[in-house]
């Protein structure tokens, strides 16, 4: 059985989450990967609204297996509070693993975190402040705490005093802020400790074993290719490696094993904090996009940056990822529109860009090259076969297909689980 990747095409908030999510009645796992609670999934299930930040989208399907794994950052306080929400619901959330390798976000991270981007100004990265750059900071410099490391008080206090010997330097002399106790800071980090207990093991031995066995693993990407920290617009960046590769690091399975990489893209684009965005939008067709397609980060509730759609992001995010099919999602947000513009190339100083530039400043300058589609006003949203769609969006979804590299295999015509128009098998 298969291994799949679902990952983010663009800048996040592309809806991967009901991209996994649909294939759950078909999948044993669901394994989150990277980042943290920095990002977030709304996943529509019988008409009821799901906002996921820390836990995989799985854990909303009965019988899949949703996994933390170890290139996750863990809020602890954050993670019970979303399990709490979802028992609350009527959600079972026992079948959650986490890895015992994955890092925990201490107070003192998000203290810094926090004081860092205010610190910066005008220079600022628009981090969510959540504590999960400088945890990742942590673990590169090896004075990262892990879940594991909860349930030796001893070793646990001592890796804290050895992070804050440092920290409590740049609080207070560069910052001017309170230092922060240690006993303080392991004494919130051993609240939840017990509680966490049953949920740890070794997530790595356990899915090749699943996949040894003949499951089907799906693993899911927090934000996007556009924000990884190799390949993404650095430095507006996230942290963590958000394309195919980093479910290889970020869960312990190597890439042998995986079989498919689904891109998720909206049919149009969008994007969240800082950074370059070429086909951006800052007239009322941006506010036309925001308002109609909702929006509005499901961790952050920011409103999002809004354009159309990128195709040279989209050739971009297939290669480095070695994609082999796109979800196309919000395709009903764009009904109504005489004329639908896309990106095909970029204009740089005169010079005509069809692949994505090597030179952030090149990408930064870029200003989009635009061909324009007819539109349709027909209602999409009870479609659920391609020739159902009006021959106007067959059309515009066919162009995108031809000049994003890899095939349109599913598209979303609604926010709903069965409002998706499936072309091929992605477990197939």
């Amino acid at each position: 059985m298969p291994a799949v990747v679902v990952l983010g095409v663009q800048w996040g908030d592309e809806g991967k989450g009901k991209a996994t999510d649909q294939l759950g009645s078909r999948i044993d796992y669901v394994v989150k990967f990277n980042g943290g609670n920095n990002a977030g999934h709304t996943v529509v299930v019988g008409g009821e609204k799901y906002a996921l930040h820390l836990l995989p989208s799985g854990i909303l399907s009965p019988g899949v297996v949703p996994v933390i794994g170890n290139g996750v950052v863990v809020d602890i306080e954050v993670l019970f509070r979303e399990i709490d929400a979802l028992e609350a619901r009527g959600v079972d959330t026992s079948r959650l693993r986490v890895s015992s390798a994955a890092h925990v976000i201490a107070p003192y991270n998000r203290t810094l975190d926090k004081v860092t981007e205010r610190f910066l100004g005008s220079r600022r990265i628009g981090t969510t402040g959540r504590g999960i750059g400088p945890t990742y900071a942590d673990k590169i410099n090896r004075v990262g705490i892990r879940v594991q490391d909860l349930f030796d008080e001893g070793i646990l206090r001592q890796k804290v005093e050895g992070a804050l010997d440092q920290k409590n330097h740049l609080l207070v002399k560069v910052y001017n802020r309170r230092a922060i106790t240690v006993d303080e800071t392991v004494e919130d980090l051993l609240r939840f400790s017990e509680r966490l207990r049953p949920f740890v093991g070794d997530t790595p031995l356990e899915l090749n074993r699943a996949l040894d066995e003949g499951k089907t693993l799906v693993f899911e990407a927090g934000q996007a290719t556009m924000l990884d920290v190799d390949h993404g617009t650095y430095p507006f960046v996230t942290s963590s490696s958000a394309t195919a590769g980093g479910a290889c690091t970020g869960s312990g399975v190597g890439p042998t094993r995986i079989d498919r990489v689904v891109g998720v893209a909206k049919a149009y684009t969008t994007r969240v904090g800082e950074g370059p965005f070429p086909t951006e939008l800052l007239d009322e067709d941006g506010e036309w996009l925001r308002t109609t397609g909702g929006e509005f980060g499901t961790t952050t509730g920011r409103p999002r940056r809004t354009g159309w759609y990128d195709s040279v992001v989209s050739r971009y995010s297939s290669r480095v990822n070695g994609m082999t099919d796109i979800v196309l999602t919000k395709l009903d947000v764009l009904t109504g529109r005489d004329r639908i513009p896309v990106c095909v190339a970029y204009d740089v100083g005169g010079r005509r860009f069809d692949e994505m530039p090597d030179d952030q400043s090149d990408f930064h300058h870029a200003k989009p090259v635009y061909e324009h589609l007819d539109g349709w006003t027909e209602d999409i949203t009870g479609c659920r076969e391609f020739d159902d769609l009006p021959a106007a969006a067959q059309r515009y979804l066919l162009h995108l297909e031809a000049i994003s590299g890899t095939r349109i295999s599913a598209i979303g015509v609604g926010p709903g689980r069965e409002e998706t128009i499936v072309r091929h098998d992605l477990l197939a």
